[in-house]
């Protein structure tokens, strides 16, 4: 088994009506709720949407030094994200289409180093 990051950038998810996400919520959190069951589940999350929020961490001067926002200015950022321990490559592309589908933008899989 091997742990895969299922993720997207915020600038994938497009421009849609409230109602359109409202419809996607449910269908999203069924691919979560199936994922637990099939035991491929460690964690997952959506981030807040205003990269403003965040707050930076950098001790590469010698000094640790905190800052508000991100640590880089950029309009593409992370949007939220699964990590799931699956049994290969071809496990975590099945549950990155099935997020893809249920949320309507593209994941991007990452396996993480062993």
């Amino acid at each position: 088994m091997s742990k895969y990051l299922i993720y997207f950038n915020q600038a994938w998810v497009g421009e849609h009506s409230e109602a359109w996400f409202a419809a996607r919520g449910p269908l999203a959190r069924a691919v979560v709720a199936e994922m637990k069951a099939a035991g491929v589940y460690v964690f997952a999350g959506g981030l807040e949407e205003d990269p403003q929020e965040a707050f930076s961490a950098d001790a590469t001067g010698g000094t640790l030094r905190f800052t508000e926002g991100p640590y880089v200015r950029h309009p593409q950022f992370l949007g939220g994200f699964a990590v799931i321990d699956a049994a290969d490559d071809e496990a975590a592309r099945h549950w990155a289409g099935k997020l893809a589908v249920a949320c309507g933008w593209p994941q991007e899989v990452r396996r993480f180093k062993p």
